[in-house]
C-alpha cells in the first residue's frame, strides 16, 4: 500500500482581537496554492480540518467556531503606499468551502505585527522603542487599514496592560484605522446604504415585516431591532445558539437582507455565502451579566448589540461588524443611532456578550449623502505558535 507523506509549510498561529487563525506568507505556500482556486481552498480546508461532520476540528488547526476557523495570506504590498497585501479566508466548519467575500476585522490587528516580524517592513523604519505605522491593503474588500504597532527594544511589543473583553489576558494595544470603510460600486452591494435608505421595511417570510438598516461599511451588515424579534439585546450565546428555531430565523433574515442589499440574486445563494452579510440586533442600554461574569451596567454603554457570524451568535463582536456599528452610529436615523439615543455619535461604547467595546467613526454629509472617512478601534494581537504546519501531500 502506498502512503502519501505529509508536507510542511512555514506558518504562524496568531491571535488578533477576539479571533485567531493560521497565517502564511504567500511565497511559502505550495506552488499550486499560491494562486486563487480549488488547490488553495483544499489546502486551507485541510490545514483547518474542514469539513468536519463532528464540528470539532480535531484533525486540524481550527477551533470549530467562526472565530477560530480562519486563515490569512500575507504578501508584499502591490498597491502604491501600502506595505502588505492581506487576504482573509473564512473556512467553513462542516462544509467544503472557503469564503473569501469579506474581511476579518479582529485578525486585521495581527497583520501589522506579523508584517514587521516576518520581514515585510524595512528595518530602518523600526525604532528601538516607539510605534510603526503599517499600511495594509485588504484584498478581499479592496480597502486600506492602517495599523499602529508598538515596538519595544526593536521588536513588536505583544505584552501589555490593554484589556479587551472577550480575550482572557491583557496584551499590548494595537490601534486600527479602517479607511473609507463604506463599500464602493461593484462587489459588496454598491453604496454604503445599498437601498438608498437609512431604514428599510424588510419582509422576511415566517418572521414578518421588520425595520432594518442595511449598511455596507467594514462588512455588509443587516441590523434589526431586538424587540422586533422577541429579544432584549442582553442575550448570551446559549440563549441563541441552543435554539435551532432562532438560528433558522436569523439565517432567513440574513438571506433576505443579502438579497435586498444586492449581494445575491436569489435567496438560495445565501447558503454559499456564509461570511457575509452579518446579521445583528440592537437595543437601548440595559444592565446584564457578561459571559465572563462581569457586570455591565446600563450607564456603561450607549447601546447593546448582538451579532451572528457563520450561523452562530458571536461570543463578543466581529471587528468588521464593529466598524459597521461605529459607522451606523455616526449617522442619525439608522437603527443603531436610534438605539444609542437618536443622535450622531463620533464614538460609541456598545455592550456585547463578553462585555463592552468602543469604536469611533468620522462621518459627514456630502452631496446629499453620507460619507465616512474612517473608523477607529483598538485591539491586541499575539503570536501563539510559529514553525510549520503539516498536511498530507494529496490534500490539495
Amino acid at each position: 500500500m502506498t502512503h502519501v507523506p505529509q508536507i510542511k509549510i512555514p506558518a504562524v498561529y496568531m491571535r488578533g482581537g477576539t479571533s485567531k487563525g493560521v497565517f502564511f506568507r504567500l511565497q511559502d505556500l505550495p506552488e499550486a496554492a499560491q494562486v486563487p482556486g480549488e488547490a488553495r481552498d483544499n489546502f486551507l480546508l485541510r490545514v483547518i480540518g474542514s469539513p468536519d461532520p463532528y464540528a470539532k476540528h480535531i484533525d486540524g488547526m481550527g477551533g470549530a467556531t467562526s472565530s477560530t476557523s480562519k486563515t490569512v495570506i500575507v504578501a508584499p504590498g502591490t498597491r502604491p503606499g501600502h506595505d502588505v497585501d492581506y487576504l482573509f479566508g473564512q473556512v467553513a466548519i462542516d462544509k467544503p468551502f472557503v469564503d473569501w467575500s469579506g474581511n476579518c476585522g479582529n485578525l486585521s490587528a495581527a497583520i501589522g505585527p506579523y508584517a514587521i516580524a516576518n520581514g515585510f517592513i524595512d528595518p530602518a523604519r523600526i525604532p528601538d522603542n516607539g510605534t510603526v505605522v503599517v499600511r495594509i491593503w485588504q484584498v478581499n474588500i479592496g480597502k486600506t487599514i492602517v495599523a499602529h504597532v508598538p515596538i519595544a527594544d526593536g521588536q513588536v511589543q505583544e505584552t501589555g496592560d490593554f484589556e479587551l473583553d472577550g480575550v482572557t489576558f491583557p496584551a499590548a494595544e494595537v490601534q486600527l484605522e479602517f479607511m473609507d470603510p463604506a463599500a464602493e460600486e461593484g462587489e459588496g452591494g454598491g453604496a454604503m446604504f445599498p437601498t438608498g435608505n437609512l431604514v428599510d421595511d424588510l419582509e422576511v417570510p415566517g418572521v414578518g415585516m421588520l425595520k432594518a438598516t442595511l449598511i455596507n461599511a467594514g462588512i455588509p451588515t443587516v441590523f434589526v431591532n431586538a424587540a422586533d424579534i422577541g429579544y432584549t439585546g442582553t442575550e448570551l450565546q446559549d440563549a441563541i445558539n441552543g435554539d435551532p428555531k432562532a438560528l433558522a430565523m436569523f439565517e432567513t433574515i440574513r438571506a433576505y437582507g443579502a438579497m435586498r442589499m444586492g449581494l445575491i440574486a436569489h435567496v438560495e445563494e445565501a447558503a454559499r455565502r456564509q461570511h457575509t452579510p452579518k446579521v445583528a440586533f440592537v437595543a437601548p442600554p440595559a444592565a446584564y451579566t457578561a459571559s465572563s461574569g462581569k457586570q455591565v451596567e446600563a450607564g456603561d454603554v450607549d447601546l447593546l448589540v448582538r451579532a451572528l457570524s457563520m450561523g452562530k451568535l458571536h461570543h463578543a463582536m466581529m471587528g468588521t461588524a464593529a466598524v459597521a456599528i461605529g459607522t451606523a452610529a455616526a449617522i442619525p436615523g439608522t437603527l443603531v443611532s436610534l438605539a444609542a439615543g437618536g443622535r450622531a455619535h463620533e464614538a460609541v461604547r456598545f455592550g456585547h456578550p463578553s462585555g463592552t467595546l468602543r469604536v469611533g467613526a468620522e462621518a459627514r454629509q456630502e452631496d446629499g449623502g453620507w460619507v465616512v472617512t474612517k473608523a477607529v478601534m483598538s485591539r491586541s494581537a499575539r503570536v501563539l505558535m510559529e514553525g510549520w504546519v503539516r498536511v498530507p501531500g494529496d490534500a490539495f
